[in-house]
């Protein structure tokens, strides 16, 4: 086998395996426009995965801070029997914890489409 051969062959399973798991990805978790998002939130809880620094420059009014870093550690702030919506900076990090939160047996699970830096409704800074 050439090395081309080789490349070509770790290419195609690199793309197979990101895109099998996109579509795992979307049997579990709700990707919600800000519109969406608001529609609901009042119903769930709203868990921003950023590091405090990030939380404290601005968050999403209402949101609790559980940094991805901490959610194993925290996942007992989470309540099982309603939705949560998830959200990082660019939707990275909430798709991420979204993968945790599947493995720990949650169901509902959402994340903001574009992440915090494309919200446009109402925040909250610490002064």
């Amino acid at each position: 086998m050439d090395s081309l051969t080789l490349l070509i062959i770790t290419i195609v399973a690199i793309i197979v395996y990101f895109v099998g798991t996109k579509l795992y990805q979307k049997r579990y978790l709700k990707t919600l426009t800000e519109e969406e998002f608001i529609a609901g939130y009042r119903k769930a809880q709203i868990i921003d995965v950023r590091e405090p620094n990030e939380f404290q420059n601005g968050h999403i009014l209402g949101a609790r801070n559980i940094p991805l870093s901490q959610l194993r550690m925290r996942k007992g702030e989470i309540r099982h029997d309603m939705p949560v919506y998830l959200y990082c900076q660019s939707g990275m990090r909430s798709a991420q914890a979204a993968g945790i939160l599947k493995k720990l047996g949650y169901k509902d699970i959402n994340h903001l489409k574009g992440g915090f830096k494309t919200w446009t409704g109402k925040i909250k800074k610490k002064s």
